[in-house]
């Protein structure tokens, strides 16, 4: 028997989407032309960052509202999981940009040029409102959904990125060392690596049915086992559905037999409340039914 709390669906932010990308994309032209114009490798290697990003950008947009769409018959959960793809791909899209970055940086750093001053910090600074705007229109949905959080870091990392480009240019200007430009991209490619590294790891470990990082398996269990009523609990396995919902099922040794619904409510609410788990399903027996698994936890 079974009992399941229903949220589907992210949090809406269709509009952040459209808002950000229109802004990004009007922003990677008028970068691009300037960086081409002034022989700046920090601001074409920017426009191109921001231009995987609006990529980045739509890509999660169509996750979030794929992740939406209501069950069928060939979809029994939807398709909730593009949210953790999507996820993952923003990853690996930003690590790839990064890369690309640094490679570049590296040699420009061993052939430095001269650069506009002037034109790059303007430029740059109007890139940190432009960025640093789209990712407050992603902050708040950040902390509890993956998919969000992906496009919070891109924006955010194009912010820091185009600070660190003002902060090259004015130094260039005060001192006229021409290798800040590429020595600039490359400190802020790196930091921006180790910030989506985290991103990258979760949503592989979350694309192989990894317990999601708000469930302790153990207090999971213990929780179960400490029931009243059941003698032993097996077959326990927790995985994420989508960057939002979590899905557990488990089987309840009861030999005094089925206690009733309050009872399926009560374990419901608890695992909601303690670990977030969204869609749990229980299955009570009189005694304990072998199915297959390696261990109590799963296989």
């Amino acid at each position: 028997m079974s009992k399941h709390s229903h949220h589907h669906g992210p949090a809406e932010f269709s509009r952040a989407f459209a808002i950000g990308i229109a802004l990004n994309l009007g922003f990677v032209i008028v970068e691009a032309a300037y960086g081409w114009k002034v022989g700046s490798l920090a601001l074409l290697a920017d426009a191109g960052h921001n231009l995987s990003d609006v990529a980045g950008l739509m890509l999660a947009w169509i996750a979030s509202l794929a992740s939406g769409r209501l069950p069928d018959q060939r979809h029994t959960y939807g398709w909730q999981r593009a949210s953790i793809l999507a996820a993952f791909a923003n990853a690996v899209l930003l690590l790839v940009a990064m890369g690309s970055l640094l490679w570049e940086a590296g040699h420009r750093l061993q052939v430095p040029a001269p650069v506009d001053g002037i034109t790059v910090m303007v430029v740059a600074a109007i890139g940190v409102l432009v960025n640093g705007a789209t990712a407050a229109l992603f902050l708040a949905g950040s902390k509890s959904d993956m998919n969000i959080r992906g496009a919070f870091l891109h924006m955010a990392g194009d912010a820091l990125v185009s600070l660190g480009v003002v902060a090259s240019g004015a130094l260039y200007l005060r001192t006229g060392w021409t290798w800040l430009d590429p020595a600039t991209s490359m400190a802020v490619a790196l930091v921006i690596i180790f910030a989506t590294w985290g991103l990258f790891r979760g949503a592989l470990h979350l694309l192989f049915d990894g317990v999601p990082e708000s469930v302790v398996l153990a207090e999971v269990d213990a929780l179960l086992r400490a029931l009243p009523g059941v003698t032993d609990a097996h077959d326990l396995h927790v995985w994420a559905m989508s960057t939002t919902d979590i899905a557990l099922t488990a089987h309840l040794v009861m030999p005094a037999g089925h206690p009733g619904d309050a009872f399926l409510e009560r374990i419901r609410q608890e695992l909601h409340d303690r670990f977030h788990i969204t869609h749990p399903t229980i299955q009570i027996e009189l005694e304990a039914l072998d199915q297959g698994c390696a261990n109590g936890h799963g296989p």
